[in-house]
Order: C-alpha cells, then structure tokens, then sequence
C-alpha cells in the first residue's frame, strides 16, 4: 500500500446530454443505460452510465468518512458520491467508432483507480502517477492516436467487489459489441482489474454470474497479482500507518490491523481493514488478492509487529487477525487459478521490477514493480496460451503510461 501525502483535486466541467433507457441483453437481468454526458474532461469523447438490475450484485459498501466516494467527474456521472453495486461508467475515446483498427479495446483500472485517473490523466491519480513528474495523458490517448477504438470501464466501488467487477466487464463488453459490430473485444487491464478480467474470461463467477461468451480475442495484464498478493500484511504497521487518519492516512484503506497506534493514542477501524466484520466488508478487492509469499520471500522482522501483523496476533503497536484469516474470508487467488483462460485467448504478461514508486513504501522483500511481486505478475499458472511475457524497468504505477508500456501493449494488439 502506498503512503499517500496529497490528495487529488478534480475540477470538471460536464454537461448531461440525454437520457436514455435502451438495453442490452443479458442472461440475468436488463442492462439499462440511465445517462449520456457528451462534454467529459480528460479527452473522452462521452461516457455513459450503465445500470445492471441483476438482484445477484453484492452490495458495496463505503467508509463513513469519504475515503471511496465518487468526486469530481465520476460524481457527477454515478450521480451518487456512493453508487449502487449494479452501476458502472463506460468510457468512449475519440474516434471511437471511426479508427482503422476493427477490434475494440476495453481497458480495465486497478484498485483505486478509474478510468480517468489510470489511463486519461495520471496526473490526478489519488495514489500518485509513479514520477516525480505526471503527465497528463495517458494510455488511452496513446490507442486512438494509434488507431483503436477503445474504452473503459470505471467501477461504483474502487476497491470492491471482484465477482460484481467480472459481471460488469462482461456488461461493457455486450455494449461495444452493440455499438461497434465486432464479434470480440480485446481487455486491456492493470493491477486489481486484472483478477475481474481473468475472472470473466475463466469463467469465474457466482450463481448469479454469467459464463464467459467467446467475445475475448486478446487479455492484455499489466502488473497483476497473478498467483496472489500479501504486501498488506507483510509490511507490519507501515500499511495501517498510511491508512489511518490519527496517523496521517486518508486515502487507503484493507490493512491488517484492527487497531493502531498513532502518535501514542490506539484507535480502532475495523471497517478500514481487509476483514469482513461486524462493521461490515468495505475493502473486498483487496482481500480477494491475498495469498501467503512469506515461504518465498521471508517477512522483515525489522518491520514493527512484522510478524503479529502477518500471522495474527496483538503487537506493540497494533493487532492483526492475521493474513490466513484474511484469505478463508474469500481469496480468489485460489479459485480464479483453478479454472484456465481458454487457450483461444491469446493472454499477454506485463510486469516491472522497478521497487521505486515516490511516496510509497515500497514493496522490497523480493524482486517487485514496488507492490507487486516479481514472481507473481509473470506468473502463468491456468493461463491457456501465453503470447507474451515481458518484464520492463518500470514501476507499477507507470506500467499504464511509460512510453516503452505503451509500445509494448501496442505491440501485442497489433
């Protein structure tokens, strides 16, 4: 987790265009298109907010204080600071229906993330662009300059749930289908949005969830935690000290600890941790990451409570229920790789072993992009077919906007 020191300001002009209600199919439930905004900041072309009626949604669930609300654009658009499970926005690049390349992109952000912050203007990221210096275009911008009609998806809750997350791929895939005519779409998708989208592809879902269509021709991931995650846990009170406010934090959240103490003072945020409490289950995608690293890459005991923090158990400085305790709440690193991406999708592995995001503290127990481990983003287990496989001298943040990224992610689309 990153120790985050501003706070993004968004300042954005958008005008509501029409409101519409056609709907595309679904097995579950309609698919209903609630609004249009045809003046988006950031280079969009529209976005369009998309509501999924399927009763099957997990209820998304928001911290009091603020920390996951919908701001600026994304607020007016979701039109709720804390929008409901079933509604996601869909992101339309220029040119989107026009450029020469036939096969739609779908991009897909990480946790904390949206399609703004990821892929149109890094520079207003919450969690920083990865550089001292940010640009203020992104991966998206790179695409449809090159060709592709591409689009993205922003999720209601940015750190929820990943089984709603697949659902909602899927929802944004029917949709370009429509409105493009192509038979399949290639996902593009960074960080956290990487399990949602092996998810969909696999086949990985609940009850109320839908299969996966064959409407998949390439699955591009950049910096996924592709056999699980443990940074959380395995870094002692450093990630509760970037997410507790008496100790300075206000944007993170999915720590280990149940209490913390700040500046002398315990307090207690059971709703900022990963666990499922009595308080509720605010930060799923971040438990649906975790897998043990530890008989790999040995914790640092010089890391405070580095081993009560991880194991369980109450330290100097704070209590943790422990990381095994995390994963029996609902890891899908174990399900997602017991079911295969289908080998008629040609699957891509974008990695960086760069441990040096500013302003972050830095994953460094074993090789890492500066949170994610080496060993597991290039990680090919119950992948089906394997196109590619590079690892770049970058961190995990500028995976999404480094020149040599983006030419490499253009690389395999062409």
């Amino acid at each position: 987790m990153p120790k985050v020191t501003r706070a993004a300001t968004i300042v954005a002009a958008i005008a509501l265009s029409s409101i519409a209600v056609p709907t595309v199919a679904s097995a579950t439930g309609p698919v209903t298109l609630e609004a249009t905004f045809s003046s988006p900041s950031y280079g969009w072309n529209k976005v369009e907010r998309w509501y999924d009626s399927n009763p099957g949604f997990i209820t998304a669930q928001y911290p009091s204080d603020g920390r996951l609300d919908q701001t600026g654009q994304r607020l007016t658009q979701f039109g709720a600071a804390k929008p409901a499970a079933g509604r996601f926005l869909l992101s339309y690049a220029p040119n989107w229906s026009t450029n020469p390349k036939t096969v739609p992109v779908l991009l897909v952000p990480g946790a904390y993330e949206t399609a703004d912050f990821a892929y149109a203007n890094p520079s207003i990221s919450p969690i920083g662009c990865g550089a001292s210096a940010c640009p203020t275009t992104g991966l998206m911008q790179s695409l449809q300059s090159a060709g592709y009609r591409v689009f993205a998806i922003t999720f209601p809750q940015i750190v929820g749930n990943n089984y709603n997350h697949a659902e909602q791929i899927r929802d944004a895939i029917n949709i370009i289908k429509t409105n493009t005519g192509a038979p399949q779409v290639d996902v593009v998708a960074w960080s956290m949005g990487t399990l949602s989208a092996r998810m969909y592809a696999a086949s990985v879902k609940q009850s109320w969830g839908d299969a996966y269509n064959s409407d998949v021709r390439k699955l591009v991931l950049i910096g996924g935690p592709n056999n699980g995650w443990d940074y959380t846990f395995r870094h002692g009170t450093w990630p509760a000290i970037s997410t507790y406010s008496e100790c300075g934090g206000s944007t993170i959240g999915g720590t280990a600890a149940i209490w913390q103490n700040c500046f002398g003072i315990p307090y207690s945020h059971p709703e900022l941790t990963a666990y499922v409490t009595s308080n509720g289950d605010f930060f799923p995608g971040i438990r649906q990451m975790l897998k043990r690293w530890d008989g790999t890459y040995p914790l640092n005991l010089a890391n405070p409570d580095a081993y009560t923090t991880y194991n369980g158990g109450t330290g100097y400085y704070g209590q943790s229920y422990g990381i095994n305790y995390a994963i029996s709440q609902g890891s899908l690193i174990t399900p997602m790789r017991a079911s295969t991406v289908p080998a008629a999708i040609s699957t891509y592995l974008l990695c960086a072993s760069n441990p040096n995001i500013p302003s972050w503290n830095n994953e460094v127990d074993g090789p890492s992009d500066g949170t994610i481990l080496l060993a597991s983003c290039s990680d090919t287990g119950a992948i089906g077919s394997v196109a590619g496989n590079v690892t770049l001298d970058l961190n995990h943040i500028k995976l999404t906007w480094d020149s040599a990224a983006v030419t490499q992610v253009q690389t395999w689309l062409d």
